[in-house]
């Protein structure tokens, strides 16, 4: 098990009564975003999904850590919640259809900078036209750095993440500063980003373009 994995897995397995149970701010940033079929990437102790699930939503939810995927499995039984919760290697998970929202909160850190980039395109791919993708991530500024395994993490370049949504709508673009154990700092920007409806306006126009002439 990965160091950052195994950091958690540990925490996660600590939580049952813990605030790692309430929403964090990135959370509740994304949550009046989510409708419809919502891919929860990187999910941990599935707080996001359930609070979309408890607004109508359908999440398919997915995590590295075996406690907090048990977790979500007990939960969403006991709570008859359309939470679908699965153990995934997120490094190079295969994801089957497209969602019309995708999240991945305090995930794409973890991966060295080629995967990350690469995970994040594959998370793009799969937001429907008029979807929404929340991604939120360590960029550099950061000094609090247990978490990681040291030759595979990336903090990001402050303007990185929204340069990787050139094209989309930017609904939101923030960064958050945190204190962290031994005077450290952690940095996140998150990003909100509206998906072009392309498609719809390339058929809407293909609709009203008039017939040829007859012959």
């Amino acid at each position: 098990m990965k160091k950052s994995v195994e950091f958690f897995d540990q925490a996660f397995r600590r939580a049952a009564t813990s605030d790692l149970l309430k929403l964090n701010p990135f959370e509740a940033l994304a949550l009046p975003y989510l409708h419809g079929e919502v891919l929860d990437f990187g999910c941990g102790m599935g707080n996001l999904a359930f609070a979309a699930a408890a607004a109508g939503c359908t999440v398919t939810a997915l995590d590295a850590s075996p406690a907090a995927i048990d977790h979500m499995r007990a939960r969403a039984v006991q709570e008859a919640a359309p939470v679908a919760a699965a153990l995934a290697d997120l490094r190079s998970y295969p994801i089957e259809h497209d969602y019309d929202c995708v999240v991945s909160i305090g995930l794409l850190m973890f991966f060295d900078c080629a995967t990350a980039f690469k995970v994040l395109a594959e998370l793009q791919q799969h937001v429907r036209p008029g979807g929404y993708a929340v991604v939120n991530v360590l960029v550099e500024g950061t000094t609090y750095l247990d978490m990681f395994d040291p030759q595979e993490h990336c903090l990001f370049a402050p303007s990185a993440l929204a340069q990787r949504f050139s094209g989309w709508h930017i609904e939101r673009a923030e960064f958050s500063d945190f204190e962290a154990p031994q005077a450290s700092r952690k940095r996140f920007c998150t990003v909100i980003a509206r998906k072009p409806q392309a498609q719809a306006a390339e058929s809407d126009v293909a609709t009203a373009r008039p017939a040829p002439p007859a012959h």
